[in-house]
């Protein structure tokens, strides 16, 4: 058993070296050229020989969690998605075209993602008979998984994130 993974290039070969150029990147790309590639990398991935194209699934983290949720929102056949505190639907219409379990992981402290969203994503979601297992830690802000997160970095939080998935 092998896993083949494919980290897509969405910013097309640009980088950053500082926290303000990422943010830059981020807030430079169109919401719907990002799914498109993501939707391109997705085929890509279910015409390979070596990929079983029902198992496949989306993860992301901050900005990539969006769109990790994003991409389930356009491809019926993704097979699963996770969300590490990512932007969240909240349009019951769009929910419904979620074919895939959703797993979320989020802080109890994040500004920007409260809880409050999401429990109502996961009420949207269960309302609209969707699979959701949404996971919030105590003691966590935004981006504590991230490691570089200096002072938000939660390790154990960060280590249970990653045993659910």
């Amino acid at each position: 058993l092998f896993i083949v993974a494919l980290a897509v290039d969405l910013y097309r070969g640009k980088s950053a070296t500082t926290r303000d150029e990422a943010h830059e990147l981020s807030r430079g790309l169109p919401q719907d050229r990002g799914v498109r590639d993501l939707k391109a990398a997705l085929d890509y991935l279910a015409a390979r020989p070596d990929v079983k194209a029902d198992k496949i699934g989306s993860t992301g983290w901050c900005m990539g969690g969006g769109y990790s949720i994003q991409l389930a929102l356009a491809e019926p056949r993704l097979a699963a998605c996770i969300i590490n505190y990512g932007a969240l639907p909240t349009d019951a219409a769009a929910i419904a075209k979620i074919k895939a379990p959703v797993l979320g992981n989020f802080g109890a402290d994040d500004r920007g993602i409260p809880p409050a969203s999401v429990h109502a994503f996961e009420e949207a979601m269960k309302a609209a008979g969707k699979s959701i297992d949404a996971k919030i830690y105590d003691g966590a802000g935004h981006a504590f998984e991230n490691p570089n997160n200096q002072s938000g970095y939660r390790p154990d939080a960060a280590k249970i994130g990653r045993a659910h998935v």
